[in-house]
């Protein structure tokens, strides 16, 4: 090490949270755009569309809070879909002030597509891990988020 620069203190990058997640999740993302590639749909707009599909109608406020989205971005991946026709907006029969949000015939189509393929992946990131892991890994996970 440089005389000139302070010492690290025990730092090493490689073992730094932070940064392993970094990691993780780009192995997660690079592995999870291979079945999006075709339906050209981001991550975070399979996730909102994933989300109506279990949920059915929903505010776009709600939908942003059950998919971990601010209001910025959801709106923003809203658009988008509405653009593509993958989700219709709908006037909230109890309050007509507010819109509701579904999938369309073409988003549902594509959800239901591409399902099966998302949990293949969500197998392949954990691939590495025992069967004991991959459980203690994701409810560790749900514990951090």
């Amino acid at each position: 090490m440089s005389a000139s620069l302070p010492e690290a203190e025990g730092f090493v990058l490689d073992e730094q949270v932070a940064h392993l997640m970094r990691r993780a999740h780009q192995r997660a993302s690079a592995l999870f755009l291979t079945v999006l590639a075709d339906a050209q749909l981001t991550p975070t707009q399979f996730f909102a569309m994933a989300r109506l599909h279990e949920m059915g109608k929903l505010s776009q406020n709600r939908l942003g809070r059950l998919a971990a989205m601010d209001p910025a971005t959801i709106q923003g991946v809203i658009r988008r879909l509405h653009e593509r026709g993958y989700i219709e907006r709908l006037a909230d029969p109890t309050d007509r002030r507010r819109m509701v949000l579904s999938l369309s015939p073409l988003g549902q189509e594509t959800v239901v597509r591409l399902l099966g393929d998302a949990n293949r992946i969500g197998d392949e990131i954990v691939a590495p891990l025992n069967p004991d892991e991959r459980e203690m890994f994701v409810s560790l996970l749900k514990r951090l988020v």
